[in-house]
């Protein structure tokens, strides 16, 4: 079925010669009041497993990767947490990054704070800007805060501390977390604290912002009262671990993409074609304001720890699914081993180095990032009209063009195994291998 059948053209905003231009997309609600910092417009962003990334697991041994990164034009360095891990209900040897047991201390397994330190002034020095993962929802059971400050905790009807019950954003499913206790953000005292060991870092290692673990579990009130404060130190960029709308009203430059994440998935193992991603842009789940970042990526630590490995979440369509994640509205992540071609599920609770290889990925996302700083086109705001959807005939193949000003990007994609062979207005006749891809500049 074409695209144009299923949703109209007009209602796509499809090149037609009645209505070439109409509506703009991405579709859009209200305008984001958030001040990005100037250098974010064509940022791309990776995340760093300092715990995996080299055998010895420390700062100092992952500054050696940097100019390799920067040279793969990667700008912004999303380290996962440095903080100490709680050893009280630790899970596996190690314990997981994300149960904190002191906010303004360092993991001794990567190294103390003038380590820390050396690698954001090394980064800044190449280049690179550089956020560091918080979170504040819970702490480790034995965080220092649990005797400090009793009653900044959550407690059953009993009066207990307990395991975090949390419900899942996406498919709505309840676990406990039994390794971590959640916090009380009805309580004043709880925000000043997070907000004054969050402004630490920032006066302490000079870090240019954060990214918040499962953001949408905290009061937005919180997160807007945060940036306003932090801001008062220096211009930060904020990424959230949610998807929620209200998050990019005033606290949030970005939040994830997980329903595109999701649909790449569908569309390489043949559950989702051309009409869904289309769909996506032109009649959206949620309506996020203009001037959003959205983070668009293949994998990162939780997808590849728990949900598979590239081969395993794409098969022989992963490289045309990062082509997508590269060039659609958004910025770019790319995870640590992905540019090698990471195989492996990456232990969460244990030590599991990366076993580096010839980077032979690496040209690749090269490639697909330098494009972001290129062109205007691809900058990661969600800005109406930017996107504009090309009709092919085949919802196996999905092409559309990034405008901005006089800059053009014009990318088509085949969905398939199958080769393609696809007329696309103002291009012309276009070749595909399958699972191929054309990226066209200045049309």
């Amino acid at each position: 079925m074409r695209i144009s059948v299923l949703l109209g053209a007009a209602a796509l905003g499809l090149a037609t010669p009645a209505m070439a231009e109409q509506p703009l997309l991405p579709v859009t609600e209200g305008v984001s009041q958030v001040r990005h910092p100037d250098w974010a417009a064509r940022a791309t962003i990776y995340e760093v497993n300092i715990r995996q990334y080299t055998p010895e697991g420390t700062f100092r041994a992952f500054e050696k990767h940097l100019p390799r990164l920067r040279k793969m034009d990667v700008d912004v360095l999303w380290i996962m947490p440095v903080n100490p891990i709680a050893k009280k209900e630790r899970k596996g040897s190690l314990g997981s990054y994300y149960a904190v047991s002191d906010y303004k201390a360092v993991n001794p397994e990567y190294g103390d704070m003038a380590d820390f330190r050396h690698l954001v002034a090394v980064a800044h020095a190449q280049g690179f800007k550089v956020i560091l993962d918080w979170v504040a929802n819970h702490t480790g059971w034995d965080h220092v805060w649990v005797e400090q400050h009793p009653d900044w905790y959550k407690r059953n009807a009993q009066g207990e501390l307990e395991g975090y019950h949390y419900t899942d954003l996406s498919d709505h499913h309840e676990e406990v977390w039994a390794d971590v206790i959640g916090l009380d953000y009805s309580k004043p005292a709880v925000r000043e604290g997070m907000i004054d060991a969050m402004r630490y870092w920032i006066k302490e290692a000079d870090i240019d912002g954060f990214r918040c673990d499962v953001a949408w579990t905290l009061p937005v009130a919180f997160w807007d009262q945060a940036r306003v404060e932090l801001e008062q130190v220096k211009p930060v960029f904020m990424l959230a671990e949610a998807d929620t709308p209200e998050m990019q009203a005033r606290a949030f430059d970005m939040t994830y993409d997980w329903k595109l994440y999701h649909l790449l998935i569908d569309v390489a193992r043949g559950k989702a074609d051309a009409t869904d991603l289309a769909k996506l842009y032109a009649d959206p789940p949620r309506r996020y304001p203009q001037g959003a970042y959205r983070m668009t990526f293949t994998s990162n630590h939780d997808e590849n720890s728990w949900n598979g490995t590239d081969r395993e979440l794409y098969g022989d369509g992963a490289d045309a699914m990062a082509v997508l994640a590269a060039t659609l509205p958004g910025m770019p992540l790319v995870y640590s081993g992905q540019e090698d071609g990471l195989n492996k599920r990456l232990k969460f609770f244990d030590k599991d180095p990366i076993v580096w290889g010839k980077f032979d990925r690496v040209p690749f996302y090269a490639r697909l990032l330098a494009l972001k700083h290129g062109h205007p086109a691809l900058e990661s705001g969600m800005e109406r009209g930017n996107l504009r959807l090309i009709e092919t005939g085949n919802p196996k193949v999905f092409a559309f063009r990034r405008v901005k000003g006089k800059d053009r990007v014009t990318v088509a994609v085949n969905l398939s195994g199958a080769p393609a062979r696809v007329t696309l207005r103002g291009i012309g006749a276009q070749s595909l291998k399958g699972w191929g891809w054309s990226i066209t500049p200045g049309r």
